[in-house]
């Protein structure tokens, strides 16, 4: 038998408190919807109107404004207005790297695949 007590040590020592591992688990849950990484993804290449979302989807309007508000309150997205238009647009650099790091991650074994 090993003994794992130094390790397990660090590992308590440096794992997140249970509010911080459920808010993790929350942010990952909203990435579970493909119409929400969908509209990340749009939003990760340019600011959009809910209109141009929709368009872009194929999806009424009505639809977008829920999505972009279960994205709104996990801090995924943000708006601003100009004149009656509100324009969306990704919430920081942060959303942006999970995005463009999620993305590789599941195109990299086709990538590998493709060399070979």
């Amino acid at each position: 038998m090993h003994d794992h007590s130094a390790l397990l040590e660090k590992m308590r020592s440096h794992a997140p408190d249970e509010e911080r591992i459920l808010a993790l688990a929350g942010l990952f849950k909203v990435f579970g919807d493909p119409t929400r990484v969908r509209i990340l993804y749009a939003l990760s290449e340019s600011e959009m109107c809910v209109c141009a979302i929709g368009e872009y989807l194929g999806m009424d309007q009505s639809a977008v404004s829920h999505q972009l508000k279960v994205l709104k309150q996990n801090r995924l997205v943000k708006n601003r207005r100009e004149g009656k238009t509100i324009y969306y647009s990704l919430a920081d650099r942060h959303v942006q790297g999970i995005i463009t790091q999620g993305y590789e991650h599941v195109t990299e074994d086709a990538e590998d695949e493709a060399v070979k």
